[in-house]
């Protein structure tokens, strides 16, 4: 049960809020790692202009929660998985690598969630994530840490987005760890993350058919990005 939440409960945002195998509970929004590699400028906070701007595609992308949850009627702990393709969005780079930040926002709408369940569905929209009051979750970019640049033609990146994401009224930084594949002016790959339904004021999911659920929700997104004329 939920997720964010996705997004992509982010990017879900998306670089939604994605969807694996069972996963352990974190203390928390994912901490902000240092990789390896040489890290962008820090995001934009002013109106520079955008070099390179990537929009998502929307059916070629998606955005996934997944909870551990215990069921009454199962002998062993799974996953409870929500997806959609409802992501919208772009992604603006400076000349020098930067995120311009003014021009970068993922929005996933969590109406259209759906797992294997549609009770699941029903109570996660109306109790956990209150999508009538809050139907979205956004992700705003900030800096890609670790992202060579400028971008590459072709071949595969692991970097870290961090940005601001703002699920059930709340918005806290987050961190995303990305893997990317460059072809040309397309960027496939996924995105993820994980948080504790608390750090965004949502309860965890309690009712008569489920013995226990986690308190670790996990966002992927599987994303395809296609670059845009500036």
């Amino acid at each position: 049960m939920a997720r964010s939440l996705l997004l992509l409960l982010g990017l879900v945002v998306p670089l939604l809020a994605a969807c694996g195998q069972p996963q352990a509970a974190a203390p928390g929004p994912t901490a902000e790692p240092r990789p390896s590699g040489t890290p962008t400028a820090a995001a934009s906070t002013s109106a520079t202009a955008a070099a390179v701007v990537f929009r998502v595609v929307p059916d070629q992308s998606e955005a996934r929660y997944r909870v551990r949850e215990q069921l009454a009627n199962l002998q062993f702990p799974s996953d409870a998985v929500g997806r959609t393709k409802a992501i919208s969005g772009t992604v603006a780079f400076a000349a020098d690598g930067s995120i311009v930040s003014s021009a970068s926002k993922l929005t996933v709408d969590l109406t259209t969630l759906q797992s294997n369940e549609q009770r699941r569905d029903n109570f996660i929209k109306s109790n956990t994530l209150e999508v009538s009051r809050y139907p979205t979750a956004e992700f705003v970019p900030r800096e890609a840490r670790g992202l060579p640049w400028p971008l590459p033609a072709s071949g595969e990146a692991t970097f870290y987005l961090v940005g601001d994401m703002t699920i059930h009224g709340t918005t806290r930084p987050v961190t995303w760890e990305v893997t990317a594949k460059f072809a040309g002016d397309q960027v496939t790959g996924t995105a993820t993350t994980r948080f504790k339904f608390g750090d965004f004021k949502m309860q965890v999911p309690r009712v008569a058919v489920v013995l226990s659920v986690e308190d670790n929700i996990r966002l992927e997104v599987d994303f395809t990005f296609a670059r845009i004329a500036t």
